[in-house]
C-alpha cells in the first residue's frame, strides 16, 4: 500500500510545479510563514526553487532550513477529496558552480523568465532535501511516507533527457501535437517537451506546465524512445 501511495505522490509532484513553502517566521517567531513558489524537480527528484535574497521567506530560511512545502492538485473542486502531498524538508543553497549551473539549466527550461531575474537580481536557487511526506489521496487516504522521491536517471547522461529533449523539439512536432491531443490539453503550437523522467515527460503550452506518464517505467533512453513512439501511435 505505501509503494501505491508513494507513487501517487510522486506523480502529484510530477503533475504540480507551483507550492505554499511556509518557513519558520523570523520577524514573528513560533508562526509559519506560507509564500507561494514554483519548482522543478532536480536529478534526486528533490524540488528546485528559485527565491529572491531579501525575500521574507529567504531570511527565514537563513535563520532555520526546516521548511514544508504544500502541493495540491490543481484546479480542484473539492480540496478534501483530492490529492494534496506535503513535504518535510531541510532548505538547502545552492552555491557550488557547477550545481548552480546545473540547476539555472533545469529551471530555465521549466521557467524560462526566470532568466533575466536571475541575472539581473539578487536570487539564488535552493533544494528542498526531503525529512519525510505526507500524503492524502482524498477521503482516508492518509499516508506518512519516508520514501517518495526518485532519481532521474537521465538527468546527467550522454544521450539522456538533453538530447532527447533537443531531438524530439527540433524533429517531432506533430508528435508532440499529439501527445497535447491525446491527453486532453489546450492546443497551442509552442508546445514544448522539456524535461524526461523514468515515469513520464513534461510539456509546456503557454505558461502552463503538463506531466504526461509513460505506459510504464522507462530505465534507459532506448525505453523512453520506445514509450514515445508507441505513444505516438496510439
Amino acid at each position: 500500500m505505501s509503494v501505491q501511495a508513494a507513487k501517487h505522490a510522486r506523480q502529484l509532484l510530477l503533475k504540480e510545479y507551483r507550492g505554499v513553502l511556509s518557513t519558520h517566521s523570523k520577524a514573528m517567531p513560533g508562526f509559519p510563514f506560507g509564500s507561494a513558489v514554483p519548482y522543478c524537480l532536480n536529478e534526486e527528484g528533490w524540488p528546485l526553487i528559485l527565491i529572491s535574497r531579501i525575500a521574507q521567506h529567504t531570511k527565514n530560511l537563513q535563520a532555520d532550513p526546516r521548511c514544508s512545502l504544500l502541493v495540491a492538485e490543481r484546479g480542484a473542486e473539492d480540496v478534501q477529496a483530492t490529492g494534496r502531498l506535503t513535504l518535510l524538508a531541510e532548505a538547502v543553497p545552492l552555491t557550488d558552480e557547477a550545481a548552480v549551473g546545473a540547476a539555472a539549466e533545469r529551471y530555465y527550461r521549466y521557467f524560462p523568465e526566470s532568466r533575466d531575474y536571475h541575472r539581473v537580481h539578487d536570487f539564488d536557487f535552493w533544494t528542498l532535501q526531503p525529512v519525510r511526506w505526507r500524503y492524502i489521496g482524498g477521503f482516508g487516504a492518509i499516508h506518512w511516507l519516508d520514501q517518495v522521491a526518485l532519481a532521474n536517471p537521465f538527468a546527467r547522461a550522454s544521450g539522456g533527457e538533453v538530447d532527447m529533449l533537443d531531438h524530439m523539439n527540433q524533429d517531432h512536432h506533430s508528435a508532440i501535437a499529439h501527445y497535447v491531443h491525446q491527453a486532453g490539453l489546450p492546443s497551442a503550437p509552442e508546445a514544448r517537451m522539456i524535461g524526461i523522467d523514468s515515469e513520464g515527460f513534461h510539456l509546456s503550452i503557454g505558461q502552463a506546465i503538463h506531466w504526461l506518464a509513460f505506459p510504464d517505467s522507462c530505465t534507459s533512453p532506448g525505453a523512453v524512445r520506445q514509450a514515445l513512439v508507441a505513444m505516438a501511435r496510439r
